[in-house]
């Protein structure tokens, strides 16, 4: 059994990325958490149910694994999803049964990984993209027909690349309508780095947890009230954990759920 460390109320597979890479041979799905998805966590609910549905979720930030450490649990690497998926493309570059289907980017975006990614690996490993509308995820057509698009594709892998909780709802909602897939990652913007049109974080900021800097002084009009509001109360929040007076706000609704599935199991089997 794998060994989980708890922030919050989200459990992170303590994994190193080989560990990953050769346990994704047998497929699952792949989450990875940074300090934003941990606050989403707090507040959404839907967002909380997948996660508690995922195979693998491991540490994307550097500031989990401090936290990690100060609560006396510590993650032993990071695995961003933008290190993940080069990761697994190039471990797997020589087995010909892994085909890959990208879904995010805007306009070309992700033509363009597509053909950045083919280049560096020798194949086509990803065998096709599509780059969905702004919305695609409250329109059932356009679901569907993306439903129909990666069955038609013949890939055995989805990387999905829309953002957070976005990526992470839709694949809760769809994956059981995918035949083929049988390994999914949430990657965020990945894509973007792949087609390179956005850079990543110089590889020091990284390393030393300064990669939201970055991003914020990248984008900051679209960034400065996750970074500088929403994430700012994940301190506290550690520090309560550490004190043990931390509560899951879920734990009730999810034990209420849980009971109620359990309860209507029975009544179903007393009416046969």
């Amino acid at each position: 059994m794998m060994q989980k460390v708890k922030i919050f109320n989200l459990g992170i597979h303590n994994l190193t990325m080989s560990e990953l890479l050769n346990k994704l041979k047998f497929g699952g799905v792949v989450f990875t958490p940074n300090l934003d998805h941990l606050m989403k966590l707090q507040k959404n609910y839907k967002f909380y149910l997948t996660y508690q549905k995922a195979d693998y979720v491991v540490c994307d930030s550097k500031i989990l694994m401090y936290a990690s450490k100060f609560l006396g649990t510590p993650i032993q690497e990071k695995i961003s999803g933008s290190d993940l998926f080069p990761a697994f493309y190039n471990h797997y570059k020589h087995d010909e049964k892994v085909k890959i289907f990208l879904l995010g980017g805007i306009g070309e975006t992700a033509k363009i990984a597509q053909n950045n990614i083919n280049s560096k690996v020798g194949r086509d490993i990803i065998v096709a993209t599509y780059s969905p509308p702004f919305g695609f995820e409250d329109d059932e057509q356009e679901c569907q027909k993306i439903i129909e698009l990666i069955n038609s594709s013949g890939a055995n892998v989805l990387a999905i690349g829309v953002g957070a909780p976005k990526q992470e709802l839709w694949l809760y909602k769809f994956k059981h309508h995918l035949k083929t897939v049988k390994t999914f990652f949430a990657i965020g913007a990945t894509i973007n780095f792949e087609a390179g049109y956005t850079k990543r974080s110089p590889k020091w900021m990284s390393e030393i947890g300064l990669e939201w800097l970055y991003r914020l002084l990248s984008e900051p009009q679209r960034l400065w009230k996750r970074y500088l509001f929403d994430d700012i109360p994940f301190f506290w929040l550690v520090l309560k954990q550490k004190l043990r007076l931390y509560k899951n706000p879920w734990s009730q609704t999810w034990q209420y759920k849980m009971k109620t599935s359990s309860s209507q199991l029975k009544n179903r089997k007393t009416e046969i």
